[in-house]
């Protein structure tokens, strides 16, 4: 799995310039620094490339960080079983359906991911997920423009009122696609990766 893991890093480096180009394009304008956790509340979906590539970068912190994850990841999880008491181990999304997953994503919005560290940093951010490097920004694809709306994007206009930030959606995707397959396929949650034993 790490040599998918090492695959799907190299592939999402072109969100990464993304997000950067648009900075570089609009100094000042993008708030997104370290320290703003806006966007890094509530259980998140990832795929099974997002979850190997989450697992290589859990295995490199220290264990007593590791072990302080695995215990905050865990206590979401109970929360999340709460909110859904059909669901649990190995918490793959499919299991209950994604209207039945928003509804648990609802419930949870204000509750932290576990990989938060103390200054509002990602414990894991070389290695965080798709989802964590496209939020933001709002997206233009040769399908149509995507939303990716900041959770506190109101309180900052010139930020709101930036045009979507051109990018190759569909050929990232097929890419995308051919790793997740090999990963094996199964949508899951960041909190279920960070909780797993290691």
């Amino acid at each position: 799995m790490s040599d998918v893991a090492g695959e799907y890093g190299e592939l999402l480096v072109q969100l990464d310039k993304w997000s950067a180009d648009a900075k570089a394009r609009h100094p000042g304008v993008i708030p997104c620094r370290l320290g703003c956790t806006a966007c890094c509340h509530g259980p998140f979906d990832i795929s099974a490339a997002d979850a190997a590539l989450l697992r290589s970068g859990l295995a490199a912190l220290a264990p007593a960080v590791r072990a302080e994850v695995r215990d905050r990841a865990r206590a979401l999880l109970q929360k999340m079983a709460r909110e859904a008491p059909e669901w649990g181990a190995p918490w793959h999304i499919e299991d209950i359906g994604e209207d039945r997953f928003d509804d648990v994503v609802e419930a949870l919005a204000d509750e932290p991911c576990p990989l938060l560290g103390p200054d509002g940093g990602c414990l894991t951010y070389a290695h965080r997920p798709a989802v964590c490097r496209m939020m933001g920004l709002g997206m233009r694809t040769r399908g149509g423009d995507i939303d990716n709306a900041c959770p506190i994007q109101d309180q900052f206009p010139a930020y709101a009122a930036l045009p979507p930030q051109s990018f190759d959606l569909e050929a990232f995707e097929r890419v995308e696609e051919r790793l997740i397959a090999r990963a094996g396929g199964t949508e899951t949650t960041i909190a279920a990766v960070a909780g797993e034993e290691r």
